[in-house]
């Protein structure tokens, strides 16, 4: 079985970190590139960790992944807003790697056409952070964006909380705009939001587990940072919620989910609780408001999914045994 290339868009945090190590380890999957984003922490901690991680790839096997630098800001104009109470200053919990203070200023923005074009009609594009950057290439090279095969998100919240406002999940709260414009001029679009990606759980006997067995020694320290934050937020939460991993892994695996297609719209308001707010028209009818004629643009929503078949992929592809749950 052909592997499937895959451009990952990140705003590097914990669990960002955990899909990438997730994804080097998935043997259908093959990595060709990671675009480091601001989001999570600013873009330079990004670089240095995106950089650290693969150089942890190259030291288990071979690795060309590479590393483009993403968005500084968001397309609002907001200076972004950190958060390493949950992720930690790099994105990786406790640990500072060794890239931290590293050169990382330089500007390979184009790669990603090159990229489209080295895997024309192929390429699978992966955005588990905010949107700047993705909507950046649908305004300047919208042609070559014809050329993506399929684009999954993790992003959005309908009709459940957010984890940001009562209403708004982060990556689209983080720059609504350029969410937007992906929703707009984007084609072949999978949403993967809070509905499902809230339950997809690694608790922490899942996590020793992991330690015990698998290859990357860096998953506990990382997952259990993690869920002590969680943890201190709502005392009742199993495990830790692998938002980014499960997104990484409907590439591979549709069949675990339940999906419905319907239009979207992202609230553009500059502040208060409706900002980045993710909508899903679900009116039969259709918007009163398009014209007539207009065909209305629609997107393929995950709202359910099969938790036993994430345990066993999860766990499989962490630790290299052929896990099933019992």
């Amino acid at each position: 079985m052909l592997s499937k290339k895959v451009l990952i868009f990140a705003d590097i945090g914990i669990d960002d970190s955990i899909a990438l190590i997730y994804g080097f380890l998935k043997e259908s999957i093959d990595i060709v590139g990671i675009v480091s984003d601001y989001g999570n922490i600013p873009r330079e901690n990004a670089l240095a960790t995106t950089q650290y991680l693969r150089n942890i790839f190259n030291s288990i096997g071979e690795s060309d992944i590479e590393i483009i630098a993403g968005a500084r800001n968001p397309m609002t104009s907001d200076r972004p807003d950190f958060v390493p109470e949950i992720h930690g200053e790099y994105g990786l919990g406790p640990i500072t790697p060794p890239t931290a203070g590293e050169d990382v200023s330089f500007e390979n923005f184009f790669r990603i056409l090159e990229i489209i074009e080295e895997n024309k009609d192929e390429l699978i594009i992966v955005n588990i952070g905010r949107l700047t950057s993705l909507a950046t290439m649908y305004l300047l090279y919208p042609s070559t964006m014809e050329q993506v095969k399929e684009i999954y998100i993790m992003g959005g919240a309908f009709w459940v909380p957010g984890n940001v406002t009562a209403v708004s999940e982060a990556n689209f709260h983080g720059d609504p705009v350029a969410a937007q414009i992906v929703m707009t001029y984007g084609e072949n679009i999978t949403i993967i939001p809070l509905n499902v990606t809230e339950y997809a759980i690694a608790t922490p006997e899942m996590v020793d587990y992991i330690d015990q067995l698998g290859p990357i020694d860096i998953v506990k320290p990382l997952i259990d940072y993690y869920f002590n934050y969680y943890k201190e937020r709502d005392p009742s939460i199993q495990g830790s919620p692998l938002h980014d991993v499960l997104t990484l892994m409907a590439v591979d695996r549709e069949d675990m989910f339940t999906f419905r297609d319907l239009p979207v719209y992202i609230v553009q308001a500059t502040q208060g609780t409706e900002r980045g707010q993710s909508i899903a028209d679900i009116r039969p009818f259709g918007s009163l408001e398009e014209e007539t004629e207009q065909e209305v643009k629609t997107h393929r929503i995950a709202f359910d999914f099969d938790y036993p078949s994430f345990f066993n992929d999860f766990m499989s592809t962490m630790t290299g045994q052929n896990f099933t749950q019992q």
